[in-house]
């Protein structure tokens, strides 16, 4: 699949390149980005350069996993946002927010707008969030967004090359008032 760019109120959100190394870079040495997410620690020049130049494209070529700077109008990177296909219809979201942009909504607004972009064009039927119990700001990101936080999951993660829990959540089209591809019959609710 070619990139496709997106915009939303305040954001671009369009694939890396060459041209974002420095700004992946820079933005990978905060040290919570290093400690919440799966990238390598220490985060060296050659990791951004290789983010940019084939883990990216290569996602979008064999359509697995579709990520997308995400961009003030100006040309600053707020963060990084990707959709991961984990299975049929099923997306995975995961997002980092540089240090001096985080509390202005904008990945939760990137995050919306990316996960509108799966449901109406990839057929997704639900976008999942995990993220290692304790990442509040992740969570806070995913709650603004809607996403229905459905539990912890033991031992789902493997940072670093340590198993922790995650929590998982799940937005649907209907959470965002569109149709889904395949029909949905919710389990029954339960009565005490």
């Amino acid at each position: 699949m070619d990139p496709v760019t997106l915009t939303t109120e305040r954001l671009l959100l369009r694939t890396v390149g060459a041209q974002d190394a420095d700004a992946v870079y820079a933005a990978a040495q905060d040290p919570d980005i290093q400690r919440w997410t799966t990238i390598p620690s220490p985060y060296l020049r050659e990791h951004a350069e290789g983010f940019v130049g084939q883990l990216a494209p290569d996602g979008w070529a064999d359509a697995s996993m579709f990520t997308f700077g995400v961009f003030l109008p100006a040309g600053a990177l707020v963060g990084m946002l990707g959709l991961t296909m984990r299975s049929l219809g099923v997306a995975e979201v995961g997002f980092w927010t540089t240090k001096e942009h985080r509390g202005n909504g904008y990945i939760t607004e990137a995050t919306l707008g990316a996960s509108r972009w799966a449901f109406i064009r990839l057929s997704v039927d639900r976008v999942e969030w995990r993220a290692e119990v304790g990442n509040a700001g992740s969570r806070a990101v995913a709650e603004r967004a809607g996403f229905t936080i459905e539990g912890v999951l033991r031992s789902a993660i493997n940072n670093k090359g340590v198993r922790r829990d995650c929590w998982v959540g799940s937005l649907l089209p209907s959470d965002l008032g569109l149709p889904s591809t395949a029909p949905y019959l919710p389990a029954p609710s339960r009565t005490p």
